[in-house]
């Protein structure tokens, strides 16, 4: 091998490197346990905004019949993501009303991801996923 071409078989070491480091990455935004054919409302309590990266949190207390009441847990995308569509770290607070449609998990549990958001004053997010 000439001294020239050293180089690029480093270049194309690195390049394929990163790429197969990244797939794991790519692996984890798996939407599979949200069912997409299947749209719900729900309407409750804001507990808790987990501003975080690679997913924020909405944690909304329901109230159920006979009185009891759950806590969903609700999936939105990164921060820089409903950033762009108008929300921030403070825009939800506990105990704010709100109305959420959502893609509920498959296997049944308080949970799901958010198509659109409507806070207390009626202003509603969409494609906050």
């Amino acid at each position: 091998m000439k001294d020239s071409q050293k180089p690029y078989g480093a270049a194309i070491l690195a390049v394929v490197g990163t790429a197969l480091m990244a797939f794991p990455a790519h692996a984890h935004h798996s939407q599979a346990m949200f069912d997409q054919s299947k749209d719900l409302t729900i309407e409750g309590a804001v507990q808790e905004l987990q501003w975080t990266n690679p997913h924020s949190w909405l944690v909304v207390h329901v109230g159920e019949p006979g009185g009891a009441s759950v806590n969903w847990q609700l999936e939105m995308g990164p921060p820089g993501k409903l950033s762009r569509v108008g929300m921030k770290r403070n825009t939800f607070k506990p105990g704010d009303k709100v109305t959420v449609r959502i893609h509920p998990m498959r296997d049944g549990r308080a949970g799901g991801q958010i198509v659109t958001l409507t806070g207390p004053d009626g202003h509603s997010f969409d494609d906050v996923r």
